[in-house]
């Protein structure tokens, strides 16, 4: 059974992303399962540090577009909104080239709140980082 209040296709997804910064560093999502969610960061001159590995604030990006997405995909969107309200992030191997793909899966989806695992592994399945984000979840209101 899915998670999802809203049915969604990828293409929709990867266009909410339209000149933000997830799509300036190249992120995509590529799946949206029946309770996680799917994306790919490359590794390149976009994401990578002066030493040449992938820069941590890259995979937290990546970490926290996708847990977001499947924050806001719980809820109506007519009615409530999630929005980050804390991600740490423990970066357990160093990459220095291809891409890495992350999946966000739920820990707790509450009335309030929302915790949200993102394992961030290499094209060869090796965990390069581990993300938890917590989302509150706030009434819809107008923009002024």
């Amino acid at each position: 059974m899915s998670l999802w209040k809203q049915q969604i296709d990828l293409d929709t997804v990867n266009g909410w992303n339209a000149r933000t910064a997830a799509q300036a560093l190249g992120i995509r999502v590529t799946e949206i399962g029946a309770d996680y969610v799917r994306g790919i960061l490359p590794v390149d001159e976009r994401t990578r540090q002066p030493f040449g590995l992938l820069h941590g604030g890259a995979s937290v990006l990546l970490a926290e577009t996708l847990g977001s997405l499947a924050a806001n995909l719980c809820l109506d969107p007519a009615k409530e909104l999630a929005v980050g309200l804390d991600i740490n992030a423990n970066h357990l191997r160093a990459v220095q080239s291809g891409e890495v793909t992350g999946t966000a899966a739920p820990l707790h989806i509450g009335r309030t709140t929302q915790v949200w695992e993102i394992r961030i592994v290499t094209d060869t399945g090796e965990l390069s980082c581990i993300a938890r984000l917590t989302m509150a979840v706030v009434p819809r209101r107008e923009r002024a």
